[in-house]
């Protein structure tokens, strides 16, 4: 894993850098490849710490950032539970990065053939076990709550029938089983994108992760800090905005989530969905 490029530039960093550039602490929830947080460092905060539940990703962004020496460091978790200690900014950008999309072996994407994993970390259920033992009602839950996939009744039936005459163990067959059930239209995007969304966030509990860990981050910043989450779809943005809206220690800085500029769209394609909020700390009641 360590012998890859890193891909394309993280999303909308000048919009980080603005928000949280030159702050003396700040915490990278979801360190990647280290894009935001060399971005950070150069822009001159004083200390960097990034987690991220994926080792191979730390691996990575360590490399990358160990020119700053002792300013940065790389821990492996997950963002539920942050390292406990007092910060001036927190920062999210959630979903799969193109590290894990690009690589088989990890069974993220339709687009590469490979086995049905989708972990980003170490142990737990894959998505295999998902797809292979769930009941059908189970699966069609997963695939309306975490996919928001109108077929979703009928993309269970039809995974439940193929693995009745035998387990369904790669992307391609599993992509393969959604496109028969629900077919494929010229020019649109592919018919198992949302199911591979569901299945991914629910093998990772991404959406209980999200909200079990907003509260922890705000425990931890001092007044004045801000906290920035890019999330890539509704089901993500919708929980930030209510959070930020009924977090009374937190005031909005952004009314609606900033978007991507055009020209970075053009230039980085995943930037495309990106919804950025951003919000302050205020003193505590006394």
């Amino acid at each position: 894993m360590g012998g890859r490029k890193i891909p394309h530039e993280a999303v909308m960093v000048r919009e980080v850098a603005e928000h949280l550039g030159g702050r003396a602490r700040v915490l990278d929830l979801t360190l990647g490849g280290g894009g935001h947080g060399e971005a950070l460092l150069d822009s001159g905060v004083g200390r960097l710490v990034g987690l991220d539940r994926d080792p191979g990703a730390v691996a990575i962004a360590s490399a990358r950032l160990a020119r700053f020496g002792d300013r940065f460091a790389g821990l492996v978790g997950e963002f539920s539970n942050p390292p406990n200690e007092p910060v001036d900014g927190v920062l999210y950008d959630l979903g799969v990065s193109s590290m894990q999309l690009d690589d088989a072996e990890r069974g993220f994407s339709y687009r590469h053939n490979g086995p049905l994993d989708m972990r980003m970390g170490a142990g737990g259920t894959s998505a295999k076990d998902l797809v292979n033992r769930s009941p059908e009602e189970e699966l069609s839950r997963v695939l309306w709550d975490f996919g928001e996939e109108r077929h979703a009744r009928r993309v269970a039936r039809a995974i439940v029938r193929a693995r009745s005459r035998r387990p369904i163990e790669t992307t391609d067959e599993l992509a393969a089983v959604v496109a028969s059930a629900v077919g494929r239209r010229r020019g649109g995007p592919h018919p198992a994108r949302r199911t591979f969304q569901a299945l991914r966030m629910a093998v990772n509990r991404e959406l209980e992760e999200l909200a079990a860990s907003l509260p922890r981050a705000v425990e931890l910043l001092t007044p004045g800090g801000r906290i920035v989450v890019i999330a890539y779809h509704s089901l993500e943005d919708r929980i930030v905005k209510r959070f930020f809206m009924s977090e009374k220690r937190l005031v909005a800085l952004t009314k609606k989530p900033a978007r991507a500029l055009q020209s970075e769209v053009e230039r980085n394609p995943r930037a495309r969905s990106a919804r950025l909020r951003a919000a302050e700390r205020v003193e505590d009641a006394a």
